[in-house]
């Protein structure tokens, strides 16, 4: 997570979605730069909005705006699973190298996914959606040089973003069946991810 003060902007770093190279690029002109713990991080806006903006409050910082990248949420999945399957993850519960992709759909469409799936939601980390309480500022990772062009007008500099966090090369097979279960239990998540098109 990224504040810029005096742009009055708060860049969520949502998982998965290039947050770790746009955290990399920007953090040296933060105002505040969260990096570590993850959990930190990846404040999501339900949490930020009870802990944190209580404090900017206190200093006057009133009409911040919010800024994230969304992925498709397939593609988002796909992400996790490889990220997931990296060889220090062997042997532990989270490791999803010792299964298919369909596998990990199907156990993170569960109400309490296992550790391997258990991968969060897009949709209840952002809230509200496109404004509505949620992010203000919502792009498509897809659409990520928008984002970027964005961010360059905002923060009034050129942004160069290198690639972080590249998970290994995994087949994302997935068959026709789970693709559409998984569209119809998720559909917050599509309905959010197309509510960020440009």
């Amino acid at each position: 997570m990224l504040v810029f003060w005096a742009q009055k902007l708060v860049i969520y770093s949502i998982p998965k979605t290039g947050s770790s190279a746009i955290d990399a690029a920007l953090a040296p002109h933060a105002d505040i730069a969260i990096s570590s713990p993850p959990v930190l991080k990846h404040m999501p806006v339900y949490r930020f909005n009870r802990f944190m903006a209580p404090l900017f409050d206190v200093v006057n910082g009133k009409d911040f705006e919010s800024f994230g990248i969304v992925r498709e949420p397939i593609d988002w999945l796909g992400s996790w699973y490889k990220y997931r399957s990296r060889p220090q993850l062997q042997g532990q519960d989270n490791s999803t190298s010792d299964k298919s992709f369909d596998e990990f759909v199907l156990a993170a469409m569960k109400g309490k996914p296992p550790a391997f799936a258990n991968v969060g939601s897009q949709a209840r980390f952002v809230g509200g959606g496109v404004g509505e309480g949620g992010i203000d500022h919502l792009f498509q990772y897809e659409q990520l040089d928008q984002a970027v062009k964005f961010l360059e007008d905002r923060l009034g500099h050129t942004i160069s973003l290198g690639r972080k966090n590249v998970s290994p090369a995994r087949p994302l097979e997935l068959s026709e069946d789970t693709r559409f279960r998984y569209t119809r239990k998720r559909e917050d998540e599509f309905t959010l991810w197309q509510s960020a098109a440009r």
